[in-house]
């Protein structure tokens, strides 16, 4: 989630209370705080995935006795402990520098399970070697502690797994469109809102069936919304857009819409991603 864009909102909603009532400004505030909230449990995901990093990073090097790979692991992980400290000192307000941090953390994700990958292809091959060698020992007792330690390696490399399976989506483009499917220049004119965005290649994702949430927050901090729920981060948060998707592993492009039934006013308009629990990519657009 863009934590700058929710202040950007915030600043918007700001301006826009001077002619309301003590009652719309008290509802204003209670959904900016909720927003606020929302916006900090986003900021400390994004904290707790760059320590994840940094933390496996270590736990790789540990397994590997290439020193070429060894540098390099250490090489990335002194760059995610170099974008933790960025992103503990970027004050909320400043939306280009948590947007750049957003994207360095999916970058991270990438080069990750990039080498997860590498790591599990250098020990199968290695388990491969081990179990010919073992075949030509008669010492039961070497076999059972040699296999012992594979399955250990296996289990902690299941868990890097999980971490690199995350999905991403990028290219992401919010757009109003008028009655006659081009783009709206005012508010008064939009008709529909699109939504087009790729969901990136990831090998070590699950397959399958997934469900796509989409949240429209208007520039008043309210959820474009037809009732549906899911959950998110130990809340429920309301959906604009739900879409079910058969994902493959591969590059996904995805386009959903929202018909609007509603009066719009002029402002920042912000829609989230989600999928699998995670907020997986944020954009604005703004309408006059």
């Amino acid at each position: 989630m863009a934590l700058g864009a929710i202040l950007l909102v915030a600043a918007a909603t700001t301006a826009c209370t001077g002619g309301t009532s003590n009652k719309e400004k008290e509802q204003q505030a209670q959904r900016l705080q909720e927003l606020e909230e929302l916006a900090e449990l986003d900021r400390l995901e994004m904290q707790n995935d760059y320590e994840d990093f940094v933390r496996q990073y270590g736990e790789l090097q540990m397994q590997i006795t290439n020193d070429s790979l060894i540098a390099q692991l250490a090489e990335e992980k002194k760059r995610a402990e170099d974008l933790l400290a960025e992103l503990k000192r970027t004050k909320a307000n400043d939306a280009s520098e948590i947007l750049r941090l957003k994207k360095e953390l999916a970058t991270l994700r990438a080069i990750l399970r990039n080498y997860v990958m590498q790591i599990d292809s250098l020990n199968r091959l290695n388990q491969e070697l081990t179990n010919e060698n073992l075949n030509l020992k008669r010492d039961n007792q070497q076999q059972r502690q040699h296999v012992s330690s594979l399955i250990e390696e296996k289990e902690t490399l299941t868990d890097k797994v999980a971490i690199a399976a995350q999905l991403d989506a990028n290219g992401i483009v919010l757009t109003a469109k008028n009655k006659k499917g081009k783009a709206a220049k005012r508010v008064k004119d939009v008709k529909k809102f699109q939504l087009s965005f790729n969901i990136a290649r990831n090998v070590t994702a699950q397959t399958g069936m997934k469900s796509i949430y989409v949240r429209i927050l208007t520039p008043t901090n309210t959820v474009l919304t037809q009732g549906g729920t899911f959950d998110y981060e130990n809340r429920t948060l309301e959906y604009s857009i739900r879409k079910d998707i058969e994902y493959t592993g591969e590059d996904q492009a995805v386009t959903v819409y929202w018909d609007v039934n509603e009066a719009l006013s002029a402002g920042i308009y912000r829609a989230d991603i989600f999928a699998d629990g995670h907020n997986i990519g944020t954009t604005t657009l703004s309408i006059n």
